[in-house]
């Protein structure tokens, strides 16, 4: 009786968690991958979104671009972010200020912060002001192919690196102070310490931030939207974005959901490589 007693109260207080996870998650994904299936005119399902959408040059365009783009901003932000936790977590005056003013960027919403940035990014702005003492002349930034790219991932960067930081920092401090004593008796020098006690013990927060970065990098819309809206020529146009033009530009539905399977199969396969490389990265240096 006390069982069933208790796993009433259990489901009782998770039914919120699980009605949001089914009504949030769950059902939009079987939702889209219905459409997805579900060829224009017809009502038995199919694989033709899927055909349409690979011999589509646009899309395949935003794939590579998407590739391209984690491959640099989510090696980028985590190696910034790991030597700004690094350095915050030392004893060092100001360092309260400091971490502020780092974390700062990540209480203000993606959208605002995107706006500030396209006003520094003008031909006028601070940047081109910034650069014009060095003899370097106005740079087209937004409107350049070749530098719209980069852009983005600096603004995404300014605003994602000092929250990763803040999670590396607690792994960081979870870390025994007694392993360092014991490799500095040892004669380890600074990068023997980092190397053989920092990055093993911190392996599960790195994996963690690794996998989230990530997938928060796969999803960007935002900053692409109210920057540059995928130009120009399409240097900028990640999936989410050309998902956004299909579901409410174009109006067509199927191609949208089946531009949002394949994101979400492209972000689980990412995943599940990163994770097995973590592991046997952790395995090796037991």
């Amino acid at each position: 009786m006390n069982r069933r007693r208790n796993l009433y109260a259990a489901l009782f207080f998770l039914a919120p968690a699980i009605i949001s996870v089914i009504v949030l998650r769950l059902w939009p994904a079987l939702v889209a991958v219905h459409y997805s299936l579900l060829a224009p005119r017809a009502t038995s399902y199919s694989f033709e979104n899927y055909t349409y959408i690979f011999g589509d040059p646009v899309f395949r365009n935003s794939l590579w671009i998407t590739l391209i783009y984690s491959i640099i901003v989510n090696p980028l932000q985590i190696a910034a972010a790991l030597g700004l936790a690094l350095l915050m977590n030392n004893r060092l005056p100001t360092t309260g200020f400091w971490r502020t003013l780092i974390l700062l960027p990540v209480a203000i919403p993606q959208s605002v912060s995107a706006v500030i940035w396209a006003v520094a990014f003008r031909p006028d702005g601070l940047i081109n002001a910034v650069l014009a003492p060095f003899g370097i002349g106005p740079q087209p930034f937004l409107t350049s192919p070749d530098q719209a790219l980069a852009c983005i991932i600096l603004m995404v960067s300014w605003v994602g690196v000092g929250y990763w930081m803040t999670f590396l920092i607690a792994g960081l401090q979870d870390i025994p102070k007694s392993l360092y004593e014991a490799v500095t008796i040892d004669g380890a020098n600074r990068w023997q310490r980092f190397r053989y006690v920092t990055l093993p013990q911190l392996r599960r927060p790195l994996t963690f931030v690794l996998v989230a970065d990530t997938v928060a990098n796969f999803l960007v819309f935002a900053p692409v939207q109210i920057l540059t809206k995928g130009g120009p020529q399409g240097s900028t146009n990640l999936i989410m974005n050309e998902v956004y033009t299909r579901a409410f530009l174009q109006g067509d539905r199927g191609s949208a959901s089946a531009a949002t399977v394949v994101l979400v199969l492209l972000v689980l396969i990412v995943v599940l490589v990163q994770f097995r490389l973590m592991n046997d990265s952790g395995e090796q240096s037991r």
